[in-house]
């Protein structure tokens, strides 16, 4: 809403700051954080309160968890999402289209986060949504956003892929775009998913991520900038930097809470939100692959559970000790706080990395 104030820059000319991206994703960033460090402590108890004993913990997971994890509530993924809901529509231009399109991406998933968290806590069990109708919805909604992207790109690249390190070279996926993209925003969501689970390992790489995709957001939405660093120039998608600056300051304010000992967890709530938000935010911004770069750690998370599952079902043998990768390590005797900032300093070499394709071409 605040954006608007721009109109009057004619009459009141240090309204101008008003259509700045970065002054607005700034005052996201602030808005977000005052938001959730105002309200998370009355979120928390309410969550308390409802939820009685809290998230339950796998039982086949690390014995320390059962210990100092048990009875925390969890969908504190509620404190982000409404931080970031409330800044993005206090501070972004709301007749973006893309504004929206990676809103509603981020509010479906985390209402079927919602629904799996309060499965999980009414049932008392760690087996939520059943598996198929999650992904079913999952790919209901990201489809519909990904051809929604579709509309607002010029064709052929509406429907084409950049690969990073290369000036000029798309591949035009024609019809098969749309599932490629809804592969990109669903895969996102779970990988994040599948991170969340020790305190404070997903929200920070995801502000990390996010940090990362509000420079890719603005340097592809500016023209000048584009050309420069010789990158797909996409119109409109610079708005998402406010969007990404609303997550930052959110994540900020939720890590308050969640740094160990955790006081709640994101849940399935917070965690297919933001990967979605993530993987939606790629898709407009044609960096569907720098995705699986500067999310890497999330991309390896989610390949360690393929592959634990994949090797049991085809030889009754698991190539890690437990899956995710970072009870992994937790087994191999890293304490929690070492599992997760190794993964935090992992996280920010691989945002390096892909921040690094924009100008290696």
């Amino acid at each position: 809403m605040l954006y608007y104030l721009g109109e009057f820059a004619n009459h009141f000319s240090a309204l101008n700051v008003f259509r700045y991206i970065t002054f607005r994703t700034g005052g996201a960033i602030m808005t977000a954080l005052l938001f959730v460090f105002l309200f998370g402590p009355k979120i928390i108890a309410a969550l308390r309160l409802r939820q009685g004993h809290g998230q339950p913990i796998r039982e086949d997971g690390p014995a320390s968890h059962l210990l100092t994890k048990k009875g925390t509530p969890t969908m504190g993924g509620l404190m982000i999402l409404s931080g970031m809901l409330m800044a993005t529509l206090l501070w972004a231009d709301l007749s973006n289209p893309y504004t929206w399109i990676v809103v509603l991406v981020t509010l479906g998933f985390g209402l079927i986060g919602f629904y799996d968290d309060y499965l999980k806590v009414s049932k008392s069990s760690h087996k939520g949504f059943g598996g198929k109708a999650r992904l079913g919805l999952e790919f209901a909604i990201a489809g519909g956003a990904a051809y929604a992207v579709t509309l607002l790109d010029g064709a052929p690249f509406s429907t084409s892929i950049g690969f990073p390190f290369f000036k000029e070279l798309t591949i035009n996926l024609g019809l098969f775009f749309v599932p490629f993209a809804a592969f990109v925003i669903v895969g996102a969501g779970n990988a994040v998913n599948l991170t969340d689970g020790l305190d404070g390992l997903a929200i920070v790489p995801v502000m990390i991520a996010a940090a990362s995709f509000a420079l890719i957001a603005y340097l592809t939405g500016n023209a000048v900038f584009a050309e420069y660093l010789q990158i797909h120039y996409v119109p409109g998608t610079g708005e998402l930097a406010v969007i990404c600056g609303a997550v930052i300051g959110a994540g900020l304010g939720f890590l308050w809470f969640n740094a160990p000992p955790a006081a709640i967890f994101m849940g399935d709530t917070g965690s297919l939100a933001m990967g979605g938000m993530l993987g939606s935010i790629a898709v407009a911004t044609k960096h569907e692959i720098v995705l699986a770069i500067v999310g890497g750690l999330f991309v390896l998370e989610a390949v360690s559970v393929i592959v634990q599952v994949a090797s049991f079902k085809m030889t009754g043998k698991r190539v890690f000790k437990m899956a995710p990768i970072h009870h992994h390590f937790e087994h191999l005797g890293w304490t929690e706080s070492q599992v997760v900032i190794r993964f935090w300093i992992i996280a920010v070499v691989l945002a390096l990395v892909g921040l690094a394709t924009l100008k290696l071409r």
